[in-house]
């Protein structure tokens, strides 16, 4: 069984990496697709899921959320969990079903006894702006100033929210296989030799 996992910096183009390098091996990519099922499965937004799935709680949840929707804190902390379990059940269902590539979601750690190989792709901050640059929406241009800040909150919050299932710090060389370094660089160059290491790694 051929699991890949891809954790990423925000900017780093991980997403596309992970999406380009299971094109590469013939074997799903699992990303807004576990959004869309813990949505539909508990009756919440899929921006609400989103925005919970990859931070922590606290991080997540500002009391002033509460008051904005008339919630109790432990409402909000009773749906983070079930969030966080139904993501856990949907990233392992997936698993189980065949060869595939997941993005993000702590996949690296939940699926720890199933040996996935783990990757953590990276960039300067440089890099990072400029693909953030390129993709925003129209007429959503940010300075940028803007854009780094919204680059390390985001990098902050998936550290915050690693650290809910793990001990290991959320992007120590220590906790992954391979870290790949975007830098300057187009993702889809880089995808020929990644698939080779990823067939080498799984003995074919």
């Amino acid at each position: 069984m051929k699991i890949i996992t891809i954790s990423r910096e925000f900017g780093s183009g991980g997403r596309e990496l992970g999406k380009r390098l299971a094109e590469e091996l013939g074997i799903p990519c699992y990303d807004h697709e576990i959004i869309e099922m813990i949505a539909k499965e508990n009756g919440f937004d899929e921006q609400y899921v989103a925005n919970v799935s990859e931070k922590s709680i606290e991080a997540a949840y500002p009391m002033t959320i509460g008051h904005r929707f008339a919630m109790p804190p432990m409402q909000l902390m009773d749906q983070s969990i079930r969030v966080a379990a139904a993501q856990r059940q949907i990233i392992e269902n997936f698993a189980k079903q065949s060869d595939c590539v997941i993005v993000g979601r702590c996949a690296d750690v939940i699926l720890e006894d199933m040996n996935p190989l783990n990757l953590f792709v990276y960039a300067d901050i440089d890099s990072k702006v400029q693909r953030c640059r390129e993709r925003a929406p129209e007429g959503e241009a940010l300075t940028e100033n803007e854009l780094v800040r919204m680059i390390r909150q985001i990098d902050k919050q998936r550290a915050q929210h690693h650290l809910m299932y793990s001990d290991t710090r959320w992007g120590a060389r220590e906790g992954y296989h391979l870290c790949v370094n975007t830098s300057g660089k187009e993702i889809k160059q880089l995808i020929p030799a990644l698939a080779q290491y990823v067939r080498a790694w799984f003995g074919e």
